[in-house]
């Protein structure tokens, strides 16, 4: 079952503002916060739902794909957290300010999910060039990228051993500390980042020499992507955990991908339409021929109707590009010209001056006149 639509999940036009979509967000992400609807799965999923929409539609860039290409506009995952594993964690940390006080003033579970925020690395962007062949049947690209990877030698913790690690003696371990102070208007609880830890809940005595206490060295990787054939210019794709790892411990950062293309030296892409344009001879024009005209992948022979007109599109219907991630296939739009040459010799310039006060030309004859196309053999042969 494909994905809801993200203005249908929060609610929306496509012509909503971004006060319009936060709104709309807090309204639904109010309605299925797990605190209200404990053990309710139903409710955390639309929880979720909720949240996939908001990531994509307040963010400028990330709407403008989809309003343009829908979920397929947003990589593999379609986008947003849910393809990456979204957890509550991410929610609360990312959006937990728009809950407000609405839960005791968190945006997790009433306290019950209070805990250290996820090291998370950070993300790594990358621009992959296609040529329209490989737009047309998808492609396996090797990306080398610098990044920072986990430290061999420590194995991340930045630590020189085991027991150069310890439990941090101001927050034990949880990361926070929380105060209470007293006001006039009774005692209030107040939660903040451990000063002692940073909020990794540990402290180390003695540093790794490898990475200085980083849990982190910087590497050269090669990362296999598989990019799906149709996708277009300014798409993105989301690798899940090929960034960069974080300093001791956590998840790793996701790999962006971006979209390139090729020139092709005689197509032109247009959604997943191509055009080309055919330049025919006048008497090509007129007496009608065979041409062969360039597809993504080979070239296909054509027939020019006898009396076929400048500017008449020729459709080749299913030889364009492929839906990304979908059915359906664009065509090939052959645009024919006629050429008309801009120096002739003396013999040719006798022929069309033959032409000049025929009624034949003037006005153009109709395309069912046989006889006409007739006497013109006589004159091109």
């Amino acid at each position: 079952m494909g994905k809801r639509d993200y203005y249908e999940v929060l609610g929306l036009s496509k012509e909503a503002k971004k006060e319009e979509i936060k709104k709309a967000y807090r309204k639904q992400a109010l309605k299925y916060h797990p605190d209200k609807n404990p053990g309710d799965k139903a409710s955390e999923e639309n929880f979720k739902e909720a949240a996939e929409a908001y990531e994509v539609l307040s963010n400028d860039e990330k709407k403008a794909r989809y309003d343009r290409y829908g979920h397929a506009g947003l990589g593999n995952n379609g986008g947003g957290f849910s393809g990456q594993g979204m957890t509550m964690d991410d929610i609360f940390s990312s959006f937990g300010d728009i809950f407000g006080d609405a839960f005791g003033g968190f945006g997790g579970f009433g306290g019950a999910r209070r805990g250290r925020r996820i090291n998370k690395g950070s993300n790594l962007r990358v621009k992959v060039k296609l040529t329209l062949q490989e737009v047309a049947n998808g492609a396996e690209k090797k990306i080398k990228v610098n990044k920072y990877d986990i430290c061999d030698t420590c194995a991340g913790t930045g630590a020189a051993s085991a027991s150069s690690i310890s439990t941090c003696a101001t927050c034990h371990g949880s990361g926070q500390v929380t105060r209470l102070t007293n006001t006039m208007l009774g005692q209030m609880q107040t939660t903040s980042v451990c000063p002692s830890c940073g909020g990794e809940g540990k402290t180390i005595t003695k540093k790794c020499t490898t990475c200085y206490g980083e849990g982190v060295v910087q590497k050269e990787d090669i990362i296999k992507i598989t990019i799906p054939a149709g996708v277009g210019k300014g798409m993105q794709m989301t690798v899940s955990g090929k960034g960069n790892a974080p300093r001791r411990g956590g998840e790793n950062g996701d790999l962006i991908v971006v979209i390139d293309e090729e020139e092709h030296p005689e197509l032109i892409r247009e959604g997943n339409d191509l055009i080309y344009n055919l330049f025919i001879s006048i008497p090509d024009a007129v007496l009608g021929t065979h041409v062969e005209v360039p597809t993504v992948d080979t070239n296909v022979k054509i027939k020019i109707e006898p009396g076929t007109q400048p500017g008449k599109i020729l459709r080749l219907r299913g030889k364009g590009l492929p839906e990304v991630n979908g059915y359906g296939r664009g065509d090939l739009l052959v645009n024919v010209n006629v050429w008309i040459p801009k120096s002739m010799s003396k013999e040719e310039l006798k022929v069309f001056e033959k032409f000049k006060d025929s009624e034949s030309f003037i006005p153009a004859p109709d395309k069912n006149d046989k006889d006409f196309f007739e006497r013109m053999k006589g004159y091109f042969e």
